[in-house]
């Protein structure tokens, strides 16, 4: 299991983003923030990190709890923490 993986793969397997590509122009678009500062779709997540999406008037926030590359869906909740 790794320890740190892209932020875009990251939203796509722990399903806070449906797509790939979507998480990618979130990011482009100054939409995601890692630890209060904006994020590119390459910053390297690990575990502790806080991530905060703002779509539209909805913000979600949550800490990353563990990294994976192939998570099932019923499991995709467990990588993070809402906060």
């Amino acid at each position: 299991m790794p320890n740190n993986m892209r932020l875009d793969k990251f939203l796509k397997v722990s399903r806070l983003i449906k797509r790939r590509t979507v998480a990618n122009e979130a990011c482009d678009n100054g939409r995601i923030a890692v630890n209060g500062r904006p994020a590119k779709a390459g910053y390297e997540v690990k575990p502790g990190d806080r991530i905060e999406i703002s779509m539209g008037p909805r913000v979600v926030a949550v800490e990353v709890l563990q990294v994976a590359d192939n998570v099932r869906k019923d499991d995709a909740d467990a990588m993070y923490r809402q906060i």
